[in-house]
This record gives C-alpha cells, structure tokens and sequence, in this order.
C-alpha cells in the first residue's frame, strides 16, 4: 500500500485519480479548497477502500502562505509520501492577482506545483522510489514564458496565461528530474486529453462558458479517461525509473521544441524560486 498525495482532488480528473488508487489499494490524501467537498470525497474513498489512510486537508494553492501552511499539516500527518500528484489548475478569462500579487494563473497552475513539491520534499526523500506526477496540458505547445511581464499586463489573454503556465509545468519537471538524479524519485508531466470537465467554465466570461460547453458536449472525453494517465504515472510498474518525460495517453511523446531551448528550464526555474522565496539549489 503506497500513500498517495492528490491536489485539485474534489472534481474531475483528481476525483477520478484518487477513487481508481484508493481501488488499487493505496492510502489517498486529497487537497481540496472547499472542507465539505474535501470531507465527502474522503467518505467515497472510505467505501472504496476501508482499509485506507484516507486525508482530507483543505488549501487554496494560488496562495503561497496556505500552501505553506498545508505542507506544515500534511507532515504533521505523515512520515513518508510515496506519490505527489500535482493536479489542481485553473483558467481566467480576466486577470486576477493572488494574495502575494502574482498572476493567479501563474501562481495556481505553476508556482503552486513548484512550492508544495519543495516542501514535501523530505517526505518524498523518506519514500522508497518516490514519484512526482505533474499534470501539464498539450497547451505548452504554444506556450511563451513572458519573464519580462509574467503577469501579462501589457497584452492580457486568459489562453496566453494558461499556455504558459502549462509550459512551466514542463520546465518545471525537466529541471527538477535532473534535480533530483541519483535521488530515486521520478518527475514526469502529462497531458490529460480535453476533458469534460469545469476548468474553463468555472472563472470565465460567458462566452468561454458557452465555447467550452461546445467543446464538452462534441470533442471533450470523459474524466474517467482523462484520468488515465496520471493513474498510469502514479501506479504503473512499467514507468518505474523513468523521470522527466511528457506522456500523452499512457505514452511519452516529445515536449515542444519551445521548451528544449538551452538554458529556458534554468532561467524559469531561477525565476520562479525568486517568486517563492526559496533556494535555488534545492
């Protein structure tokens, strides 16, 4: 039985992650923003799997101090983790700042990976074989990391921050996985597929709740699919030793060419560290 972290995991793709592990066997702890939702997930994954360590903690990610705050409980619950699943994202249509005055796209998709993977990191470390699962998107292919203006002020577009938030998920698994060689923990990103779930209706305008209401009723696949393959990722004999790979459908498939630039994992890894306040060199 492996103890199994799961952010973003009251809906959707992270539900539907977190009830096929718990059927596997594992211990679930989910990170929730709402404590009722969070609470009732936990009942599911009870029903499940009754013999499971089952967690509720409850966080608001875009904000540096509750993911902070959040680590600071999950180790007080924990000695070891031996899966992170990074899953919980968002979408704007509109700009909008966290508490710490950071893009909340950014700050959500991006930094919040990056920050709470820093701080359980000794419990990764305390786990044989750790694996880190980020959920990226097929979106960093168009993506643009915008150092100069990582807020987008100059020239907003809610699909812009989006792409390069999922681009930094990428950078992100890149830099860490030759981070952490020779560690026994595994980084690896992926892409989900376009899935029917509330992403882009949750935050969005009204017509990117009437457009992606389109897309879900005509292309979107649904969530039980598009949890495939951070299930795959995070459970999987056959991805064992493997680390910092983009899969696609349980498969790996090549990150963009945008993102193999020399020297880009580097700078947004720096980058994003100054954000949050922590070394470098970690």
């Amino acid at each position: 039985m492996k103890t199994i972290l799961i952010t973003g995991a009251t809906s959707g793709i992270g539900f539907e992650t977190a009830k096929n592990l718990a059927g596997q066997g594992h211990s679930i702890a989910i990170v929730g923003r709402d404590k009722a939702r969070t609470e009732a997930v936990v009942s599911t994954l009870n029903q499940v799997n009754p013999k499971g360590n089952h967690l509720a903690f409850v966080a608001n990610l875009s904000s540096q101090k509750q993911v902070r705050a959040l680590a600071e409980q999950i180790k007080s619950k924990l000695t070891a983790l031996d899966v992170l699943v990074n899953n919980a994202g968002t979408y704007f249509t509109e700009q909008t700042f966290s508490e710490e005055k950071i893009e909340l796209t950014w700050a959500t998709n991006h930094l919040a990976y990056m920050l709470l993977t820093y701080e359980l990191l000794p419990l990764l470390k305390a786990a044989p074989k750790a694996r880190i699962v980020n959920v990226a998107s097929h979106s960093h292919y168009k993506g643009k990391i915008h150092f100069d203006d990582i807020s987008l002020s100059k020239s907003w577009n809610g699909y812009k921050a989006y792409e390069q938030s999922k681009l930094g998920n990428v950078l992100f698994t890149m830099e860490l996985s030759e981070r952490l060689k020779n560690s026994g923990i595994t980084v690896n990103a992926l892409h989900p597929g376009v899935v029917k779930t509330d992403i882009a209706s949750k935050n969005g305008a009204w017509y990117a709740k009437l457009f992606w209401g389109l897309v879900k009723n005509i292309v979107a696949i649904p969530v039980e699919k598009g949890a495939a393959t951070s299930i795959y990722l995070a459970s999987s004999a056959e991805v064992e030793g493997i680390s910092g790979q983009y899969f696609d459908k349980c498969k790996q498939k090549w990150q963009s060419r945008f993102s193999q630039t020399p020297g880009l994992k580097e700078q947004c890894w720096e980058f994003s560290c100054r954000q949050l306040g922590i070394p470098v060199n970690w």
